[in-house]
Order: C-alpha cells, then sequence, then structure tokens
C-alpha cells in the first residue's frame, strides 16, 4: 500500500513527533508533505528514511496551494491520502478528492472543547471542518474524548475510529546518571525539589498557573520546556515574583529519537538522541529533562490525549493534571502515580509542598504506560487504512453494459466541497499549537 501522509507543519510538536514515530512501523510505503515549516521533525523524517516535500504554502489566503497539492497527489499513485492538523485536513481532503484518490483518513490531534490546536473554535472553523469532513473516509480520533467531541459535532459514528496516539516508553525510563549530569549542566543542586512541565508556552495551557504556583514555594525550581508567545510574559512573572533565579524557561525540546548513522544521529548525536553529555545541543532533551526533575505538571485544562503526561508517567515521575484524557479514560489503578488537580494556584502549590515534604521518589512504570505502546497504534492505524482502501474500491458489476454511463456530465465532487467558507476567515493552522 502506498500512504501520502499531509500535516501543516512539522516543527516540534505532538502531532508531528507522532506522525514519525508511525512512520516507522507501518507496513506501508510512506511519503510526506508539509503544507509549511519543515522544521527539525521533517529532517528526522527524511534520515529514518521517509521522502519529505515542503508545500511552500504561505497561509490559508493561498489557494494556489490546492492545486499544487493535488497535482502532487496525482503524480504519486497513492491508494490512501492521511491528513493531520486543521489546514492540512481541510487542503488535504479536497484536494485528494481533485486527484481521484477515494480513500481519504484525517487523524484528529488536537479537537477540545473549546479550541482546536490552541486556537478558539469559532463558527467558521466548525463549519469548514464539517464540510470538509464529508469528503474523507474516515476520521482518526486519539481519544474516546475527541472521539464524543466529534460526534457532537454531527460525524456520523460509523466513520469515526479511535487510534490512541503512542509512545516508545523505554526512552524515557529513568536514568541517574542523566539526572546528575542535567542538574550540574543547568546550575541546580543535586539535592533541590525541581518541578517540570512541557508543552506549547500558550495562553490555553496555563503555565501561568504553574509558574505562580511555583513562586510561592522558596527553594524549589521550575523545569520548563516549551516555545510559544507567552514565554517572555513567564519570564516576567517569574521576576515579578522575584523568582527569576528559579523558573527556568528551556525553549523548544526535542522529544524524538534521531536516526542513527554508523552508530551515532545525523547531526552528530547517540543513538538514543542525545550528545555524550546526555543532553541536546543546546539543552536536555525530554528523557533528560524527566530524570532530571522530581514531579511533573501538565497545567492544561484541555486536552485531546495527554502525551506529556505519559511520557511523565513512563519515568516513573507523580504527575499534576489539568486534563489528560489518557488517564482519565481507564480504571484509577491504571496510573496511580498521576492526580488531578482543577487549576487553583493555592491547590496546585499546596499538592506541591505535599510531595516535597513525603519526598517523591520513582515510582513503578504504571501499566498505562504499556497499554499506549506506538507499535499498538500503527497496527491499529494499519487496520483503519485497510477499511478505508476497501470501501473506497469500486465493485465490478457482472454485467456492466446493463448499466449505461452518464451522458453528458462528468463526476462532482459533493456540494461541500463546492460551497466552502472562506478559509482566510478561520485560524491558520500554521500558527496553532502543535503539543
Amino acid at each position: 500500500m502506498k500512504v501520502l501522509h499531509i500535516i501543516t507543519g512539522l516543527d516540534v510538536g505532538g502531532a508531528e513527533q507522532q506522525l514519525r514515530l508511525l512512520l516507522r512501523r507501518l507496513p506501508a510505503h510512506c511519503e510526506v508533505i508539509t503544507l509549511t515549516d519543515p522544521g527539525p521533525v521533517a529532517h528526522g523524517i527524511e534520515a529514518d528514511g521517509t521522502p519529505v516535500t515542503h508545500l511552500g504554502m504561505t497561509g490559508n489566503r493561498d489557494l494556489t496551494a490546492l492545486p499544487r497539492l493535488a497535482g502532487l497527489i496525482r503524480g504519486g499513485g497513492y491508494d490512501l491520502v492521511h491528513t493531520h492538523l486543521y489546514r492540512a485536513c481541510v487542503y488535504g481532503r479536497i484536494a485528494a478528492r481533485m486527484a481521484g484518490v477515494r480513500a481519504v483518513v484525517a487523524t484528529e490531534h488536537s479537537l477540545g472543547d473549546a479550541v482546536i490546536e490552541g486556537r478558539r473554535l469559532t463558527r467558521g472553523v466548525r463549519t469548514l471542518y464539517r464540510a470538509t469532513e464529508r469528503l474523507g473516509t474516515a476520521t482518526v480520533a486519539v481519544s474516546d474524548t475527541v472521539a464524543a467531541r466529534l460526534r457532537r459535532w454531527g460525524v456520523p459514528e460509523q466513520r469515526i475510529h479511535v487510534v490512541p496516539n503512542g509512545i516508545e516508553a523505554h526512552r524515557f525510563a529513568f536514568d541517574p546518571a542523566a539526572r546528575a549530569l542535567v542538574r550540574t549542566r543547568l546550575g541546580l543542586p543535586l539535592d533541590a525539589f525541581v518541578v517540570g512541565g512541557v508543552g506549547r508556552l500558550v495562553p490555553g495551557k496555563r503555565f501561568d498557573v504553574l509558574v505562580r504556583a511555583v513562586t510561592q514555594l522558596p527553594g524549589v525550581h521550575l523545569l520548563l520546556a516549551g516555545a510559544g508567545p507567552e514565554r517572555e510574559m513567564l519570564r516576567r512573572m517569574a521576576e515579578q515574583f522575584g523568582s527569576g533565579d528559579r523558573i527556568h524557561l528551556l525553549g523548544e525540546r526535542d522529544g524524538a529519537a534521531d536516526a542513527t548513522v554508523g552508530g551515532r544521529a545525523a547531526d552528530g548525536r547517540a543513538a538514543d538522541g542525545r550528545t555524550a553529555e546526555g543532553r541536546t545541543a543546546d539543552g536536555p532533551d525530554i528523557p533528560g529533562l524527566l530524570s532530571a526533575i522530581d514531579v511533573f505538571v501538565s497545567p492544561s485544562p484541555d486536552e485531546a490525549f495527554g502525551l506529556a503526561v505519559l511520557e511523565a508517567l513512563g519515568s516513573g515521575l507523580h504527575v499534576l493534571y489539568g486534563s489528560c484524557p489518557a488517564v482519565d479514560e481507564l480504571p484509577a489503578d491504571q496510573a496511580p502515580g498521576a492526580r488531578h488537580f482543577s487549576l487553583g494556584v493555592h491547590e496546585l502549590a499546596t499538592a506541591l509542598r505535599e510531595l516535597r515534604r513525603g519526598g517523591p521518589g520513582r515510582l513503578p512504570v504504571p501499566p498505562v504506560v504499556r497499554r499506549y505502546d506506538i507499535s499498538r497504534s500503527a497496527e491499529a492505524l494499519m487496520s483503519v487504512y485497510e477499511q478505508a482502501v476497501a470501501a473506497a474500491t469500486p465493485v465490478r458489476r457482472r454485467h456492466p453494459a446493463a448499466v449505461p454511463p452518464p451522458q453528458g456530465r462528468t463526476a462532482a465532487l459533493p456540494a461541500a466541497a463546492v460551497s466552502l467558507p472562506d478559509p482566510s476567515r478561520s485560524p491558520d493552522p500554521s500558527q496553532l499549537s502543535k503539543r
């Protein structure tokens, strides 16, 4: 089976990293088109051996991308097109139909109750999404929570398939040597109580709650990995509360292992994605950061899955979270180290204070981590592909002459495809939150 993956961008983010992990395991010939921003994940995918084409799309108003994308699909001879993230789903579904590909699968990575990929859900966004969703064969939800949201939007039950995200659990196992090394590199006392967080620094992630809580805990340090428009505001907040030396904004961190060349990564890193010093070139990678901290906090109130929480649990950490369908959809004994909190600064500070007094230590890796293995996700997705291709394959009639072809007209796209709202009224998904 020949599959084309279309994604909005390939900068560091949860959906982008998930695509890379899946590409390593899908038993299909895959290629990738990124509409915008062929960032570090694009380089990693290419290093893994999967070709990546950059479409060079300039924004939602760049409608010239549509015929170019359709031409690439038509010329590639693909059996199936798989789209990822909002803009790629909108343009990719239409382009696939224009190119004559009828097996089209879309993964909904980041649909919240009130936001999609970090941006507010407007009426225009909903209308455009629903209109183009009808052009596909199947929509994949990364959790039961997302599947329920899709049903509320009016997506038919039979078109929805739940394929949870997955991780390479072994990569996040606690490493005491990396813990000491990262702390030394960052100038942290080896016996300090250190809190960690990972994600896009955007309002919807509510990292302001985490920063304010840590400022109320003398001697506690925070390692916060991520980039985004709220970085400067969070820095000023830490300074305002006199905690600038304890709040460490690390910038964007890579969470995926790189392909190796002769035992080293293409950029010189070791096979596990780290340098000899146990960190990426300009700071700790996500596994190194998780080894260095004592408690992980995810304050986001509206998540589609909760990959960062799952990775932290894979490192044996206690986790405090605002939203995590990956945990909430399972019995409590599947993730005993995870605890929900309701986004109050005082509540979070109290919980962190209690964990500090108790000396959190490391926990056994919980069953929830094994449940969400990336290999299982790839197997489930391949099953969706096979169903989509089978459904799109025309059935041969025994007596074709008895059913004459229509005269005087050609096949047309559904009405939804020719009456779409102006995409310029929707958020630009190239700027949307990725993790």
